[in-house]
């Protein structure tokens, strides 16, 4: 038997005992260490994701870890026992955008892992074996948990191309926040500054590589400052100002999830600035790739981030943290 935590409909939530899921042809069922809760998951469980973004009943769970116990036809055997994470968009691989190694821009329809597809909140979950990435078998697979949303800093570093000596910002010291400060770190940038309300956060932020952690209304003072400014943080006011940080022919890339009635750009700004912005939704299948390796080599220290864990019978809780406001809630995870 399996467990696994099903959202019926938006608020009602129940934890089901079923029959072990079997791998099909291609595919892998893993067994799940580990499962992050994020502001997405949340939105599933509220009802506040777009509704052609998920479909109910649900599964959730995109961000998680764990360990191949068995394949299905066609796949390799000796996947088993192997620790994994796997890519979330369920790309067909043959369209013109997979083809060119944009499986995050899949012209075959939207499906994804914990929101149209069983994610992770649960004992087991099974997927295409090509969506795996496979991992040290010495990997700490609680921290590779947060590798979904590394992958995602991952996307926004390869479009906003930092290179060594420049002026960075990051907006928003939230998980992808800190992740995109110790990814970035490791261009050797002149200056790594975060930009957040939170001092506790900013504090958390020069512990992982930034040199200097600044208040939204210090920033105010840094307008042009920077060569690349990365935005995570889907505040209504982010997308704007992160635009006016950067200087003139200067890179803007944003990762946070903003809701109708964000403060949009000024266009006047951005033509007169020539700054090129670029907006980063999920990973393609190189971020992965880059995450797992930084992941490797120790470049991304995801397990910092971590603050609180649960077993699966606690999710109403978990949910809870997330998105509730606690300036001491980091990364919250669901253990099986």
């Amino acid at each position: 038997m399996s467990r696994a935590i099903v959202v019926d409909t938006p608020g009602e939530h129940r934890l089901v005992r079923r029959e072990l899921p079997e791998p099909g042809p291609g595919e892998a069922r893993v067994r799940v260490a580990a499962a992050g809760i994020c502001m997405s998951d949340r939105e599933v469980y509220d009802g506040h994701r777009d509704p052609g973004y998920v479909r109910y009943p649900v599964t959730p769970g995109h961000e998680w870890s764990g360990t191949v116990e068995a394949v299905g036809p066609g796949a390799d055997p000796a996947l088993v026992g192997r620790p994994c994470v796997a890519e979330g968009f369920r790309s067909c691989g043959m369209c013109e955008r997979c083809r060119c190694g944009e499986t995050s821009l899949c012209t075959a329809g939207y499906a994804e892992t914990g929101f149209t597809e069983p994610g992770a909140f649960a004992d087991h979950l099974v997927v295409p074996v090509r969506l795996l990435h496979l991992l040290h078998d010495e990997a700490d697979l609680r921290a590779a948990a947060l590798l979904e949303p590394a992958a995602v800093i991952a996307a926004a570093v390869r479009a906003g191309r930092p290179r060594p000596g420049e002026r960075i910002a990051v907006v928003g010291a939230g998980t992808l926040g800190l992740l995109a400060v110790q990814l970035l770190a490791a261009s050797s940038p002149a200056e790594l500054v975060v930009v957040d309300p939170r001092a506790a956060r900013g504090k958390q932020a020069l512990a992982h590589g930034a040199n200097e952690a600044l208040t939204p209304d210090e920033a105010a003072s840094a307008t042009g400052r920077f060569d690349l400014v990365v935005e995570t943080a889907g505040a209504p006011s982010t997308a704007a100002a992160s635009c006016l940080l950067a200087r003139r022919g200067g890179r803007v890339v944003l990762t946070g999830m903003f809701t109708p009635g964000a403060t949009g750009i000024d266009p006047v700004h951005l033509s007169l600035s020539q700054l090129e912005v670029r907006s980063v939704f999920g990973a393609s299948s190189a971020a992965w790739a880059d995450a797992v390796r930084a992941f490797g080599l120790g470049l991304l220290d995801p397990a910092a981030l971590i603050t609180h864990e649960f077993p699966l019978e606690r999710f109403a809780e978990a949910v809870a943290l997330v998105g509730g406001g606690d300036p001491g809630t980091g990364k919250v995870l669901l253990r099986p």
